[in-house]
């Protein structure tokens, strides 16, 4: 079993994981919309997916290749389950949990969120030991570039990644600061179930620290993991002071087969009212069909409405506006 780069698999008979089919695909191994995996294999991450299809079947019986149009770790957890069934089987609780603090933010064992970490140091220029022509790649040529570079340095970063604390200390730091916020109530988090959404009040003399999600960096006061593992609310609105963010999480654009998280809308209108009643600055809302929207200030200021006047106006939004998006009836692009 080989790994096959995804323009190439467009003329090739391969198995896809953590992604959607190409004309060429003989087995798909997703949870992304609308897939069309085996239902008796369907689970909530890819990487699951796939370990449940490789304990009952041989994947050389179907193809003699696997592919995935994005790197990320519940992707590469699946093409290696697909490449190398027995060890992965082996780690199967681990690559498990890891896959879902990769995807969704939530882990039940440390281990599985440092693992994480790691492989997320592995892109970050600061600490990667990856040749610097896999990190200064674009586009398909560095999503080829990553597995080709990470899949034969998995098994060492299952194995030993306690040993490899250098690449996951930072982000483990910073998601203890924030669980013991959580502990202390410095840090509270207010669900809203009717609306699927939860309010994060943070620690207002908090600065911000680096965390990488999605393999890319982004400031937060507290780890996503944090908030993640402690709601399953999938809209987000973080307050510290009149600085105001709201992330509509990434389970919401998925055909989860446990539960149907709230459906997404565009915010478009609310950001208008928004920016028409703001003194200053300008608030920006990202594509509801982005992995996790976000609607945020510019430069994060603080905002000149208050976080009550915010989330009053936001909660009529929601409970208003018609729905963009249906994960269970989504139909992929063409090749």
């Amino acid at each position: 079993m080989r790994f096959l780069p995804w323009r190439a698999a467009r003329g090739h008979p391969h198995i896809v994981v953590d992604g959607a089919s190409l004309p060429t695909t003989v087995l798909t191994l997703s949870h992304w919309p609308n897939n069309t995996t085996p239902e008796r294999y369907r689970r909530e991450t890819s990487t699951e997916t796939a370990l449940a299809w490789v304990a009952r079947n041989d994947p050389r019986r179907v193809a003699d290749a696997v592919t995935n149009n994005h790197f990320d770790e519940d992707g590469l957890f699946s093409m290696y389950a697909v490449m190398r069934p027995g060890p992965a089987l082996a780690a199967a609780g681990l690559l498990a949990d890891a896959a879902h603090a990769g995807d969704f933010g939530v882990f039940r064992d440390r281990d599985a969120a440092r693992l994480c970490f790691a492989i997320e140091a592995h892109v970050d220029p600061a600490l990667s030991p990856l040749p610097q022509a896999v990190l200064h790649a674009t586009g398909a040529s560095q999503v080829a570039a990553l597995y080709r570079a990470m899949l034969p340095r998995l098994p060492r970063l299952i194995g030993e990644f306690r040993r490899l604390r250098r690449y996951w200390q930072h982000q483990d730091q910073h998601l203890d600061a924030g669980e013991e916020w959580l502990a202390s109530r410095r840090l509270v988090i207010e669900e809203e179930p009717a609306l699927d959404l939860a309010v994060v009040r943070l620690p207002d003399n908090a600065a911000p620290r680096t965390a990488w999600r999605y393999l890319r960096p982004e400031q937060a006061v507290v780890h996503p993991f944090t908030i993640h593992s402690a709601t399953r609310a999938t809209r987000i609105v973080r307050l510290q002071g009149r600085r105001i963010e709201l992330q509509i999480r990434y389970e919401s654009w998925l055909a989860l087969p446990s539960r149907r998280p709230a459906p997404r809308v565009d915010l478009a209108p609310f950001c208008r009212w928004l920016n028409s009643h703001e003194c200053s600055g300008r608030w920006i809302w990202e594509d509801p069909l982005e992995m996790a929207p976000r609607l945020y200030r510019e430069r994060n200021e603080p905002s000149s409405l208050s976080p009550e006047q915010f989330l009053r106006e936001l909660r009529r939004r929601l409970l208003s506006l018609a729905p963009v998006w249906d994960a269970y009836h989504w139909r992929p692009p063409r090749a």
